[in-house]
């Protein structure tokens, strides 16, 4: 099948976050891409106001959603990004959002909270508590993550175990001292890790790394970009996952019990 990840910069302006969107879903369908992975947080963004993503915080029933559904549908191309939706008043959950020919097919809400870096995305965002279902795309079955999700081997365990083919995970991964290093090292490793192919979307502003990327099961980058707006394509198969787990068998040379949440 098809995959495509998405990166471009979130702006202030919700409306032009929309267009964002539907511009790299439009041009991901084109291409005849199955899925697409856009980045995290994509309501709003600013570099003076850290807190404007949760600001912006919209229901899932809200005009943002209904916007990027009403572009989906017509087609089943499944497309995943994440929003944050209000909890309680000045809160909100940091939700990843399968679509899929209009309509929402999958939702989970971020697990791990950034509270590391000296940020803390706890301050004001609340940590999920379940770890979304498996979701089928042209016959490969997917597991959702989410930006810090990444640094947490036994979430990708867990969906590996739970039947995933591919992880995706849509992200913020903020610029820092050795934060590009652990970007390309946690990608090889989680692939690797639950021999799984992992599609990652970054966001590219001013604080953001972009650097999407597309690895296989045996921790082989197949598609990348830089720090700019891109769209990357690339081809993964049942075939190669299989390959790779007959090749190196961890899943099947486990002597851990599979992880569970706290």
């Amino acid at each position: 099948m098809k995959v495509a990840a998405g990166q471009f910069a979130v702006t202030s302006d919700c409306e032009k976050n929309i267009q964002l969107c539907i511009h790299y879903m439009r041009a991901a369908h084109a291409a005849g891409v199955d899925l697409l992975v856009l980045p995290e947080a994509l309501l709003a963004r600013d570099d003076n106001d850290p807190d404007l993503s949760v600001k912006s915080a919209q229901p899932l029933e809200g005009p943002f959603v209904s916007a990027l559904c009403k572009a989906s549908a017509g087609n089943d191309m499944t497309t995943f990004l994440t929003i944050h939706v209000p909890t309680t008043p000045g809160r909100a959950a940091n939700t990843q959002i399968a679509l899929r020919n209009g309509e929402i097919v999958a939702v989970y809400q971020k697990i791990h909270l950034y509270d590391a870096f000296s940020m803390q995305e706890s301050r004001l965002v609340d940590a999920g508590a379940t770890v979304a279902p498996m979701l089928n795309v042209a016959g490969m079955n997917i597991g959702m993550m989410t930006c810090y999700d990444l640094r947490f081997p036994e979430m990708a365990l867990s969906l590996a175990l739970a039947g995933a083919d591919i992880i995706v995970l849509p992200a913020a991964w903020v610029r820092g001292a050795l934060k590009e290093h652990h970007w390309a090292t946690l990608l090889a490793a989680r692939a690797l890790d639950s021999t799984c192919y992992v599609i990652a979307a970054g966001e590219c502003g001013n604080k953001n790394i972009g650097q999407s990327r597309v690895i296989d099961p045996l921790g082989v980058t197949i598609a990348a970009a830089a720090e700019s707006p891109a769209l990357i394509v690339t081809e993964v198969t049942a075939e190669r996952v299989k390959a790779a787990r007959e090749k190196l068998p961890v899943l099947a040379h486990r002597r851990f019990a599979p992880p569970a949440l706290l």
